[in-house]
């Protein structure tokens, strides 16, 4: 019997090659080629494997770009406030979105939730799911609220039935829960190989195109944390979407990292519950819950994700250890920002920490990397350091240097409007930061007092 004709995929940029090698030719990775049977010529099945995704119904030809006419994208509104804010108003008609997120972190529960209240709206939903049957998402279901019968259960991985399904029921959106466990009968591999992603995705990415249907894929990760199977899979669809979190809080956080047709890096939070997930409109006021007050090592920062601002609490604990080697730890932030911030403030401002530990956490389990931090996590340092608590009401943000200078952050404005409209009373910023909003005059400066500074050994501590 002859043997099948096979080829090496490259799993993170998806380049094709018929003989393995080390490094892949395309993006230079090691180690990422995998076998995969290659797909029959003229095969194509139910998509066809080069065909185009133009709407129209023939070919058309090249265009001048003063020739091309523009709409505005019309959006739908989910009903889900924090997940519109995430897709940059609503979901736009004719797009590819792929969620990810950890096994039981809650993406489909997210998915049937946004189901439910785009069926209320009168919009006829798809939802197929390859990894449950009709009556397990019905009994998830009825934990989530009552139902339209404008949303249509599916249980089933064949794309072609999948296709014939959608002729059929003519839905506006469509849910496919999960893409490895979709499987295209025209390709001779296994279901969540490279083939069958790339061929599935392939399918509805001109499914999504041609029919003005709104698709959201739901993706597996890995232990990594990125959407399992080829890194292809993010560059072919409009939006990529990540549910983050802790299975072990309460919260949610849904982040966006890719957008064609709204900002990245949004993010919508959520807070989960026996009923399903419920927004959080106001992160700064959850975030802050259960703050101890006069606290040393304690201090509050405006962080920014996306166009969204809203305060953390940065908590310190420096301690004299009786090991030769001390022992640090960061939680919610970088490990080694933390330890070149502490080397700084040796260097800079003469403090020995050498014979200290230091335990860095950012409260409420959320995880940021911004370099706004700096200022916050040498005050919290400091504030252990020497057990002097700051000021309530007091709110820091900026970046620092390796000379220990503050440097500016990124809409300055924002954050302090944020710290007003939460009630704090004094922030300390960069310098050049407090001159530009004093001389742009978008803040109220009798509700707060700015306080700038432009090195770390101005901080009164």
């Amino acid at each position: 019997m002859a043997k099948g004709k096979t080829v090496f995929f490259c799993r993170e940029c998806g380049y094709e090659i018929s003989k393995w090698q080390g490094q892949c030719p395309g993006c230079r990775a090691w180690n990422t080629l995998v076998e995969a049977p290659s797909a029959k010529a003229g095969s194509g099945g139910s998509s066809g494997r080069y065909g185009g995704i133009s709407s129209g119904a023939g070919r058309t030809a090249p265009q001048r770009i003063s020739e091309v006419r523009t709409q505005q994208e019309s959006r739908r509104e989910t009903g889900m406030k924090e997940l519109d804010r995430v897709l940059g108003g609503g979901i736009v008609p004719g797009s590819l979105i792929l969620v990810g997120g950890d096994p039981g972190i809650g993406k489909s529960t997210l998915l049937l939730q946004m189901c439910r209240l785009l069926a209320e709206k009168k919009n006829r939903v798809l939802y197929v799911s390859g990894e449950e049957s009709v009556s397990q998402i019905k009994m998830r279901a009825e934990r989530i609220g009552d139902f339209s019968d404008d949303l249509y259960l599916f249980a089933e991985t064949c794309m072609g039935t999948i296709l014939q399904a959608v002729e059929q029921v003519q839905p506006e959106v469509v849910v496919v829960d999960s893409i490895q466990t979709m499987i295209e009968e025209s390709v001779d591999a296994a279901p969540g190989s490279v083939s069958q992603v790339r061929e599935i995705t392939g399918t509805l990415l001109r499914l999504a195109k041609s029919r003005d249907i709104t698709i959201f894929i739901v993706g597996h990760v890995t232990k990594e944390g990125n959407v399992a199977g080829p890194r292809m899979l993010e560059h072919m669809v409009d939006t990529v979407l990540y549910f983050e979190g802790d299975k072990t809080a309460m919260y949610r956080m849904l982040r966006g990292v890719k957008n064609r047709f709204g900002s990245t890096n949004e993010i919508g939070i959520f807070e989960m519950r026996n009923q399903g997930l419920i927004e959080v409109p106001d992160p700064s006021g959850y975030l802050m819950q259960g703050r101890l007050e006069d606290e040393a090592g304690s201090v509050v920062v405006c962080a920014m994700e996306g166009t969204r601002s809203f305060l953390l609490e940065i908590q310190a604990l420096v301690c004299h250890t009786s090991f030769p080697m001390p022992r640090r730890t960061a939680v919610g932030t970088d490990y080694n920002r933390v330890n070149l911030l502490m080397a700084v403030l040796e260097k800079r401002l003469g403090i020995h920490l050498g014979d200290c530990d230091a335990y860095v956490n950012v409260a409420g389990g959320m995880r940021v990397l911004e370099p706004a931090l700096d200022l916050a996590l040498v005050a919290a340092i400091l504030s252990s350091h020497y057990g002097r608590s700051l000021d309530a009401g007091t709110v820091l943000f900026g970046e620092v240097g390796l000379v220990g200078e503050v440097r500016a952050v990124s809409q300055a404005e924002r954050r302090v409007a944020e710290a007003v409209k939460t009630g704090y009373r004094t922030c300390i910023l960069p310098e050049s930061s407090r001159q530009m909003i004093v001389n742009a005059g978008s803040v109220d400066l009798k509700k707060i007092r700015l306080i700038g500074v432009k090195h770390i050994r101005e901080l009164e501590i």
